[in-house]
Order: structure tokens, then sequence, then C-alpha cells
């Protein structure tokens, strides 16, 4: 993958706050065309931290990713770096 910027911007809804505290995921606005796999690894490089799992979803003409974290990794971590939290 070139430099690219994947990642677009957290989403800072009431709902993906509240995913955040109690299951461990996060939600960013990501690039259309990129994959599961580069969103994964992304997110692993610039965070320092372990996935487990990425869905991603099309919502209002924008890709969303909705990624969890492995248990030993705190999405609250990631929200206080990006000051959502």
């Amino acid at each position: 993958m070139e430099n690219k910027m994947i990642l677009i911007k957290p989403i800072t809804t009431e709902k993906a706050i509240r995913e955040i505290e109690l299951e461990n995921k996060i939600y960013f606005v990501v690039e259309k065309k990129i994959k599961k796999a580069d969103i994964k690894k992304e997110i692993e490089e610039q965070f320092n931290v372990k996935v487990e799992k990425v869905n991603t979803q099309i919502k209002n003409n924008q890709k969303v990713a909705v990624v969890k974290l492995k248990k030993e990794f705190k999405a609250s971590d990631i929200a206080a770096k990006l000051g959502i939290m």
C-alpha cells in the first residue's frame, strides 16, 4: 500500500462512544476502496495495538470501519490519544 491516507477520522456519536466503553470497539471513517486487511495493518502500526476483527459498512456514502481490539488492549486508550474521550 502506497502512502495514502486510510483513516479519515474517528466517529464520535453516542453509540460509538458506548461501543468504546462496553465492547472495546472503535469506529473510523475510512477511504472507500481500502480493504479490511489494510485497515487492520494501519490501526496496528499507528496505535501499537493488536486488532481482533474489522467490520466495514457503507453509511451515508462513507465507508465506516468498526475495529474490535484484542482483550489486552483498550479502545479507550486510542480514543484518549485522539482526544474523543
